[in-house]
């Protein structure tokens, strides 16, 4: 799990602070080098639609860069050790290239915020985030919580990892055991199984809750021992997102680590669950 390298877009509203305090916390703690980004939109998006060109366009466009670079040389100048950052200027598709950037310098985490847009800001994730999600190799910290963070909320004493038994699951346990034992974490597992419960009048197994546990924690067991792991693990049944973010904050975790690429089914649900569970978290979510 190395995270000698972190990189935190930067757009410059509010929104940036927040992940860029946690890239420092990382920072301290793991001697990390953080790369701050922002990424330009090519000229004619800005530009496309003024009367203007020629000599007059060209100064506009290394007007706009200038600033932006000195806008960037400014942001946290004061916070961030010149030794511990660099700062980046790139143009293109904004997803695009900071999966690109991520991927160049082998980064170990991209930290970022989420963001949605008009009426369904509480249902959907910002489609630049969505999309480093979906495309960036590296795992992704986000959360909802990241846009202003307490100095409190920039610890993790305890962290909750959501297993769900599918593909993903063996990378995501690994990655988080490493985390906690680099920062000195306690670590325990939340795993939500599907309710079977028949509808009312339908007949249906009482003993299926204790039969589908049993056979979870079996599985999980024998996947800690593969991989010389011990946490305590916490089920209960229910729809997969709201269920591990609920175990999760009743546990007291402050950092909450799930899997991206797992397949759908019975026990993997976390892969279509994954930007639920990141809206729907107390803490920070880290998908691997």
């Amino acid at each position: 799990m190395p995270l000698s390298r972190i990189v935190v877009p930067i757009d410059f509203s509010e929104r940036s602070t927040g992940p860029a305090r946690y890239a420092e916390a990382l920072q301290k703690a793991f001697q990390s080098k953080i790369t701050l980004v922002h990424v330009l939109p090519p000229p004619h998006y800005e530009f496309g639609a003024m009367e203007v060109g020629g000599t007059v366009l060209e100064e506009l466009i290394a007007s706009r860069a200038q600033q932006v670079r000195a806008d960037l040389d400014n942001f946290m100048a004061d916070e961030l050790p010149p030794g511990t950052v660099d700062r980046v200027v790139r143009e293109g598709d904004p997803a695009q290239e900071i999966v690109a950037l991520a991927h160049e310098i082998e980064a170990g985490l991209i930290v970022m915020p989420t963001h949605g847009y008009g009426p369904f800001r509480r249902f959907i994730l910002g489609s630049v985030t969505a999309k480093v999600l979906h495309d960036a190799d590296c795992p992704v910290w986000t959360g909802v919580h990241l846009e202003a963070p307490s100095p409190e909320a920039c610890h993790w004493r305890k962290i909750a990892v959501g297993v769900d038994l599918g593909p993903q699951t063996e990378r995501t346990l690994m990655w988080a055991a490493r985390f906690a034992e680099l920062a000195g974490s306690e670590m325990a597992l939340v795993h939500a199984t599907p309710n079977l419960e028949g509808k009312a009048g339908e007949y249906f197994d009482p003993d299926w809750k204790t039969h589908l546990e049993s056979a979870v924690r079996e599985e999980v067991a024998a996947l800690q021992e593969r991989l010389g792991l011990r946490a305590p693990l916490v089920i209960d049944s229910g729809d997969a997102a709201p269920t591990v973010c609920r175990l999760a904050e009743e546990w007291g975790a402050d950092l909450l680590v799930i899997g991206r690429g797992s397949a759908s089914g019975v026990f993997g649900r976390m892969r279509a669950n994954a930007y639920a569970i990141i809206r729907q978290s107390h803490c920070p979510v880290v998908s691997v």
